[in-house]
């Protein structure tokens, strides 16, 4: 059994169909990342999983339960940390904690929760007075204290400081580790390809591309590396015997498989002219590369049949759906 099933989810806003037969799998001890621009149905999809939402079509099981019929059933092996809320403003840290814990029948130990979140020092601050990073990895400690099986993580490293993002990555992989399942949603791809073993890309209420991290981004036929600015470029190309462009000041685009030769070429050209070379990049692509092809090909063929723009749906309160 699969800790997360999703078949063919169809959800609707009246007229409007924000998922149109979305299809996903996710497995204990396993982080799955659910992508897509504002307005591809990611945030509805999850909303769906976590029982708040109500699907007009298609199978969904978290842990073999149905989450809208069985959703008090659910409620006890889940975690869900939301974007914000959920906290009175004046209550602290380590009362929201506690007062959480209460809840469930075995649940963390909140002061444990408090130090593993480093949030010890800030534990008697009123939520309000919090920082964003600090309310988001509270947010996280109230998701974890039930010790649930299946985790929906929406932006967990939102806000966050570089200091807590690794916190909050090194709490995931204890997650993983641990068998849980953690289902991400996120707009930041670096933490991404940081954290997912495997990758859901929406757009337009359906999915676009699915897979391990590998599959996703494949083989680079390119080579990027970083070097400063204004670099003789066509002296370069013809050294290389391929073309070199400057995609960003100091960043530079070989258009060329990233062979040994190639690269060393590359080096040597530096070398001569004493240059050093910065970050260099070569073989699997950037998962933010990919993602933005797919969302770019995919709104041109929506484009072509008359779609709306993923960025532009909204319900009829005009809330954005995302």
């Amino acid at each position: 059994m699969h800790a997360v099933e999703v078949e063919d989810l169809v959800v609707r806003y009246g007229s409007l169909t924000a998922v149109g037969g979305v299809s996903l799998k996710a497995d204990a001890g396993e982080v799955v990342a659910i992508l897509g621009p504002n307005g591809a149905g990611k945030t509805t999809t999850v909303e769906t999983l976590e029982g708040f939402r109500r699907p007009d079509a298609g199978l969904v099981r978290v842990l073999g339960l149905d989450p809208w019929s069985d959703h008090k059933k659910l409620t006890n092996l889940v975690g869900v940390l939301l974007q914000r809320g959920g906290v009175y403003p004046v209550m602290s840290a380590a009362r929201a904690v506690h007062l959480f814990a209460a809840y469930y029948d075995d649940p963390r130990d909140p002061d444990e929760l408090l130090d593993l979140l480093g949030l010890r020092a800030v534990c008697h601050t009123a939520y309000k007075r919090l920082s964003g990073g600090e309310q988001q990895r509270l947010a996280l400690a109230l998701a974890l204290v039930g010790r649930p099986r299946v985790v929906f993580l929406d932006e967990p490293t939102a806000g966050v400081d570089p200091g807590g993002r690794t916190t909050v990555r090194d709490v995931i992989a204890t997650l993983r580790a641990d068998g849980v399942c953690v289902v991400i949603t996120s707009h930041e791809l670096d933490e991404v390809q940081r954290l997912a073993d495997r990758i859901v890309i929406v757009d337009h209420g359906k999915v676009i591309a699915a897979g391990r991290q590998g599959e996703i981004q494949g083989e680079s036929e390119e080579l990027r590396f970083a070097a400063q600015p204004g670099l003789a470029l066509e002296e370069l190309s013809i050294r290389l015997g391929a073309a070199v462009t400057e995609a960003t000041p100091g960043e530079y685009l070989v258009s060329a498989p990233p062979t040994p030769s190639l690269v060393a070429a590359l080096a040597t050209w530096l070398a001569e002219r004493d240059i050093p070379l910065g970050d260099l990049r070569a073989g699997r692509q950037r998962l933010e590369d990919v993602f933005l092809r797919l969302i770019a090909t995919t709104g041109e063929a929506a484009g072509s049949v008359g779609e709306a723009s993923p960025t532009g749906r909204r319900n009829r309160k005009g809330r954005e759906h995302r």
